[in-house]
């Protein structure tokens, strides 16, 4: 097996394990927290991960029970965590429940459960939240709007593809997350280059819909929303790809907010999500009404699942965890529709997150950046990298240019004050060069003003691996 902790002290008979695929290095890697008594884990982790499943990296407490075994791959692939799955279950097993909680360990964890005859979700029906085309398909079924789109094949027509989608349209993925691989084409010509460029089977076209872009994330049990929330997206996953801002606000509760809820239900009915986390992406296009994009059977990434233990007070990874397991929740949820007046960091009952991208050219090594913590009274946790740091252009959503979570008592306060950090927030860097060759002068990153231009609009007419974050104090 590869590398592994040594075998624990054996469990009594009929103690229920559960098998845990992991792959993050920050809190949410700590199972132990979400486990209730009488329940023992063992881990397959990447290295990456494996501070946060042995409890090195975060104090846990005295009398938390240490996993049972941790074995350590290179990698999650189904490929190679079959056989030491295996290895493991015929020392432990059967196990109870199978959990992997990133959105590209869904798949697996699925196909663990079905070859080692584990209950849970299926690979049929993890397929419908991986495969985009899949669940818009199912979603459309039940009368709702989604985006045109096209199943890519290597006999794909270019002509045929725009006739049906119009221009501009979408390049993606069928399966992924954080918009990796995305393109919005504009003409014919971008997409007679583009699509060499892709692999046919892995992707779709998709016609693009303009408008403001909603998350709705939150916990279903038993076919039924236990929580929810509705934020709008400043920029979008794609624009952060080319090198905006990226964060959300909370929408206020009301008509707007009520209308997405009820949508998003729908939609959820229709992939018969009875338990589970998840992350729903909505369009309000100008013309009125709601068009589905995609949704996730998670945690959102970034900084929402801090900002809803912040300020709800719920652990939306954590339940996420329980849910996968067939586990009860980890604890009274709050009531639907309801903001309470504040989490364990005070200030709400609204709040929102942004991160900066890497700043470009890659590679560039960071000489100063502008701490926003005291400049904007709502930010109450702030990740800023320190002078030094080489960006290379791998950090994804992780090792970004700077992180901010905010609180504030409504939506267009929280607003103005993402505005402010966009506005305020610069950093400075200087590229890499090889060995000989003169430096060039350090540069400041301009930071678009698109997000503010969107931040000043009205609600309507806007364009449109959790990262780790301190609190800040007072």
């Amino acid at each position: 097996m590869p590398g592994r902790t040594p075998p624990g002290t054996p469990v009594h008979p009929g103690t229920p394990v559960h098998l845990v695929l992991n792959r993050f290095d920050d809190e949410f890697g700590d199972y132990a927290r979400y486990t209730p008594p009488g329940c023992r884990l063992v881990h397959i982790t990447t290295p990456g991960g494996l501070a946060a499943v042995d409890g090195s990296r975060f104090g846990r407490p005295v009398d938390a029970d240490e996993p049972l075994e941790i074995a350590v791959v290179p990698d999650t692939r189904f490929e190679t965590v079959l056989p030491v799955a295996e290895e493991l279950a015929a020392r432990w097993g059967p196990f109870a429940g199978v959990a992997g909680l990133s959105e590209y360990d869904l798949t697996t964890a699925a196909r663990l459960r079905e070859h080692l005859d584990v209950p849970g979700a299926r690979p049929a029906f993890v397929h419908r939240f991986r495969d985009k085309p899949t669940m818009k398909a199912m979603v459309a079924a039940a009368g709702l709007a989604v985006p045109r789109f096209v199943e890519l094949t290597a006999a794909t027509d270019v002509d045929g593809v725009v006739e049906r989608l119009g221009l501009p349209l979408i390049l993606k993925p069928r399966s992924g997350a954080a918009s990796v691989g995305v393109v919005k084409v504009r003409s014919r010509p971008e997409l007679h280059a583009a699509l060499p460029t892709v692999e046919a089977t892995g992707f779709e076209a998709e016609e693009y819909v303009d408008g403001p872009i909603l998350h709705v994330d939150g916990v279903r049990r038993g076919g039924r929303l236990r929580f929810v929330s509705v934020s709008e997206y400043v920029h979008t996953c794609l624009d952060f790809a080319a090198g905006a801002p990226l964060g959300s606000v909370l929408l206020d509760p009301g008509r707007r907010r009520d209308r997405a809820v009820a949508f998003a239900a729908r939609c959820l009915d229709a992939l018969e999500l009875a338990d589970g986390a998840f992350h729903l992406e909505l369009i309000e296009p100008a013309a009125g009404g709601l068009v589905f994009l995609e949704v996730g059977m998670r945690s959102g990434g970034a900084e929402v699942p801090f900002l809803h233990r912040d300020l709800f007070g719920v652990d939306l990874v954590g339940e996420a965890f329980r849910a996968a397991l067939a586990l009860p929740p980890l604890g009274r949820l709050p009531a639907l529709g309801r903001l309470p007046a504040g989490g364990p960091l005070g200030g709400g009952p609204s709040g929102g997150w942004l991160i900066f991208p890497e700043p470009r050219p890659w590679p560039c090594r960071l000489v100063s950046v502008t701490s926003m913590r005291h400049r904007v009274p709502e930010i109450v946790a702030e990740r800023i990298p320190v002078p030094g740091r080489v960006f290379d252009g791998t950090g994804g959503y992780e090792d970004v240019g700077g992180s901010f979570r905010l609180l504030g008592p409504d939506e267009a306060t929280v607003r103005a004050a993402i505005r402010g950090i966009i506005d305020g927030f610069r950093i400075v860097t200087e590229p890499l060069v090889p060995a000989g060759r003169p430096a060039p002068t350090a540069t400041a990153e301009p930071v678009a003003t698109a997000a503010a231009t969107a931040l000043a609009a009205a609600p309507g007419s806007s364009p449109s691996r959790p990262v780790a974050a301190t609190a800040t104090a007072g």
